[in-house]
């Protein structure tokens, strides 16, 4: 079908764009995100409202190891700057810089991925489960589904890389690349609040019976 004044048609137009002047997929996108934005606040909502509730352990300062998890974080964090150096070599077209980044990203997804098993491993060994206790339920609950959609998102990216290395990566499709770098960017700011609250802020909680014995009783006031 013919251009007119250097313009796409009507109707390829209403294919392709919604009333907003968005991409009907990047705003199909954005719609999931922020769906999964209210899925993954409920499960730290959860999480918050039962911390240190636990009536036996083990409990968050038993087995909590922060210093592990910062390494993972900041694998994780370095993976959204490949991401975007690989949907700039996207849009310049450079064949070996999408190829190079699309793989670093997915890689040091994996790598994550690495410690969290690890992370869970030796959870194991400490006698935590998600049936242990109210901690174990909650922390295995919520992290475990962030865990999963970074697989999922190890998996697009891999699907990408072997593209790239057929050469069918390019500005002609750099929106596949930009999606996959919406999702994720999601991923990584999901973990800095997981990793915020569950680690940094909850990582030193006892169990309900500590803070009895550090909070002085209202007998123990009057005497």
């Amino acid at each position: 079908m013919a251009h007119v004044g250097g313009q796409l048609p009507t109707s390829d137009v209403d294919h392709t764009y919604t009333s907003t002047g968005i991409n009907h997929r990047k705003l199909l996108m954005w719609v999931f995100l922020g769906s999964d934005c209210l899925f993954f606040g409920s499960l730290i909502a959860t999480y918050m409202v039962y911390r240190g509730q636990s009536l036996v352990g083990p409990y968050p300062i038993d087995i909590i190891d922060i210093p592990i998890t910062t390494i993972s974080t900041f694998v994780l964090l370095c993976s959204s700057f490949a991401m975007v150096q690989a949907l700039a070599a996207t849009n310049k077209n450079d064949q070996k810089g999408i190829r190079l980044w699309l793989f670093a990203t997915a890689f040091m997804g994996a790598i994550f991925i690495g410690f969290q098993v690890y992370e869970f491993n030796m959870f194991r060994l400490e006698g935590l489960f998600v049936w242990t206790n109210l901690f174990g339920s909650t922390f295995f609950t919520l992290t475990g589904f962030h865990g999963a959609h970074v697989s999922l998102g190890i998996v697009w990216l891999l699907v990408l890389f072997f593209l790239a290395l057929k050469g069918k990566v390019g500005p002609h499709n750099a929106l596949d690349v930009e999606l996959c770098g919406l999702y994720w960017h999601f991923v990584d700011i999901v973990w800095i609040v997981i990793f915020t609250l569950l680690y940094l802020v909850g990582g030193f909680d006892a169990g309900p019976v500590a803070s009895v014995l550090t909070e002085p009783s209202f007998m123990s006031l009057l005497a």
